[in-house]
């Protein structure tokens, strides 16, 4: 059961029209509230109620440049024929870097920690008010507006190459397939090399100012991304940890 409350917000334009949503939710009733709460708001929302249409929509609207059709997907984890889950490996393993923000009743820190490992951006358990989730959309949408910068676009140090237009990361030739937030956090240290980096800064930077959880978040995700970028991570090259201060690149 969803808390509807009413809120003052209203979408921003994107390239001269409104901003595209995805909700997949198997719940009729969740899916026709989050519908109408998001429209309100001045969203364009499109609904999909299982795993396989959802991947349908994903794809299909993709650009040619593998840029995603929508802004933002709301994303039951219990789809299905498809879960959750599934589909958030399915859509990183295209390299489709669109946000998502996982919905479920399991409020279990496990759950919340294996729905951002596969690839999810936010979690939000049931149930929840609309203010939360409007503030959460709005905060996903901002942080993907502002997380690619021109002059970054292409970045090289050693046997890593990061192109940002096309959301490639190559490492010793090889693409590799990073998530939303290792994107990020590969963009941020590419583009200042041999700076030391305290966590609560990579939060503000990475994850926004209004970020409210455990900073050790940056270690996990910091963890996953050496792991596919460094030879043997237990000694890593890339990424270096600075004792008593946080992470420098290089």
């Amino acid at each position: 059961m969803y808390i509807k409350e009413s809120t003052n917000y209203f979408a921003e334009i994107k390239n001269g029209r409104r901003y595209r949503v995805l909700v997949a939710e198997n719940e009729e009733l969740n899916r026709r509230m989050l519908d109408v709460a998001l429209s309100e708001e001045g969203y364009e929302v499109i609904t999909s109620m299982n795993g396989r249409s959802t991947i349908e929509y994903l794809t299909s609207l993709q650009t040619n440049s593998g840029e995603s059709g929508f802004d933002l997907v709301i994303l039951g984890l219990m789809l299905p024929e498809l879960n959750g889950q599934e589909i958030c490996r399915l859509v990183r393993k295209e390299g489709i870097l669109v946000p998502i923000l996982m919905l479920s009743a399991k409020d279990s820190e496990t759950d919340c920690v294996l729905g951002l490992e596969v690839g999810a951006d936010d979690y939000l358990t049931k149930p929840f008010g609309m203010r939360e989730l409007i503030a959460r959309c709005r905060a996903l949408l901002r942080r993907q507006r502002f997380a690619v910068s021109p002059q970054t676009s292409r970045l090289e140090y050693k046997d890593i190459s990061f192109n940002a237009q096309e959301c490639r990361v190559l490492v010793r030739g090889q693409e590799v397939n990073l998530s939303p937030k290792e994107f990020r956090l590969l963009e941020m240290f590419m583009s200042y090399t041999q700076r030391v980096w305290t966590r609560q800064q990579i939060l503000d930077k990475i994850w926004g100012e209004d970020f409210v959880g455990d900073s050790k978040t940056v270690d996990v995700h910091i963890r996953w991304l050496r792991e596919k970028l460094e030879l043997d991570p237990s000694c890593p090259e890339y990424i270096v940890t600075v004792r008593g201060f946080g992470y420098r690149f290089g």
